[in-house]
């Protein structure tokens, strides 16, 4: 097994804890937050865009809590960390880990700044250590789905998508009181939207023009997004729409629609079990598989990339950068 920890216990914190201590590969010994004392408190409130669950309460009880990273390296044995802190702190608590020698599992977006992107890459390079960043649409069945009827041609020719993801504004951990300050997560179009423009680089590749509009809101100057991809030499269109601009308890909703040359299918969060395929004579349902799957699934593919000592070639730290730098490119 791996010993792991995860430094910081907030809403991804304990998402990660969640599938980490259902792995049977994994060893969670330790927790890294500025309030160790508070886990347990946090552990009994669904907090996030969707709840936790199966959180064994008792068993977390039982492991060793810091205050500092550095402390936790420096007592603990470990073969990778789980970095789920702000974006602010992405490339100090990466940097520091990496030269420490770790594997990184670092939750997304990757940095803001490219710069500290690049670096991070480097740094990992000449460690020969793994840098993974926690881009979870790609591991999620609904979408592994989609991509798949993609490069097989299922349907014929993708002609046009169409994703979405919808959320209120952040009101758990330090969104509460805003002690984060404005602009430092990049908002919207780096904390929300960043998933289906990472997924769609992922499964389509760069676009050759992005024309987008974007509304301020109380994190960013870009907390709404509607953006229109173009991929003239494949004769595809892709909007990419989404924001988290309303009230704190707007239902987080998020999916898709594409149409192919032989049928049209569309997938939602709001009935998640199910993906809607329409030709011109029929509709039919089918199966999905959970979304909530793909934290299993990511975390599941980074232990197997440390056990064979592979690059994370399905989720690369380059391919990581280049989201960010597209993110950008909607400015």
């Amino acid at each position: 097994m791996k010993k792991v920890a995860i430094l910081g216990f907030g809403f991804m914190g304990m998402t990660h804890a969640e599938y980490i201590l259902k792995n049977s590969d994994l060893e969670l010994v330790a927790i890294v937050d500025k309030n160790p004392t508070a886990v347990e408190e946090k552990l009994k409130f669904n907090t996030g865009n969707f709840a936790t669950q199966g959180i064994d309460q008792e068993h977390v009880a039982q492991i060793r809590r810091y205050v500092s990273i550095d402390d936790c390296l420096e007592f603990e044995e470990l073969d990778a960390v789980h970095i789920c802190v702000h974006t602010d702190l992405h490339y100090e608590m990466t940097r520091k880990v990496l030269l420490h020698g770790k594997h990184v599992f670092l939750e997304k977006p990757f940095c803001l700044n490219i710069h500290q992107a690049e670096e991070l890459i480097r740094i990992a390079s000449e460690k020969e250590r793994i840098l993974m960043i926690g881009h979870v649409v790609r591991f999620m069945p609904p979408y592994q789905k989609l991509k798949e009827w993609i490069d097989n041609g299922t349907y014929g020719a993708l002609k046009f998508l169409s994703l979405s993801r919808f959320s209120g504004v952040p009101a758990w951990g330090e969104w509460v009181d805003r002690r984060i300050s404005y602009g430092s997560s990049g908002g919207a179009l780096f904390d929300l939207l960043i998933h289906d423009i990472d997924y769609v680089n992922f499964i389509l590749g760069k676009p050759g023009s992005i024309r987008c509009d974007y509304l301020p809101g109380l994190l960013s100057k870009h907390d709404y997004v509607s953006a229109m991809w173009n991929y003239l030499d494949k004769d595809i269109h892709v909007k990419i729409e989404g924001g988290n601009i309303f009230h704190a308890t707007f239902p987080f909703q998020a999916g898709y629609m594409a149409n192919f040359e032989q049928a049209s299918v569309q997938y939602s969060t709001m009935k998640g079990d199910l993906i809607l395929v329409a030709t011109d004579s029929k509709v039919e349902e089918l199966p999905s598989g959970a979304a909530g799957d793909g934290f299993y699934n990511e975390i599941a593919y980074f232990v197997q990339c440390i056990n064979h000592n592979r690059p994370p070639v399905e989720c690369l730290p380059e391919s990581s950068l280049q989201t960010i730098q597209l993110c950008y490119d909607h400015l």
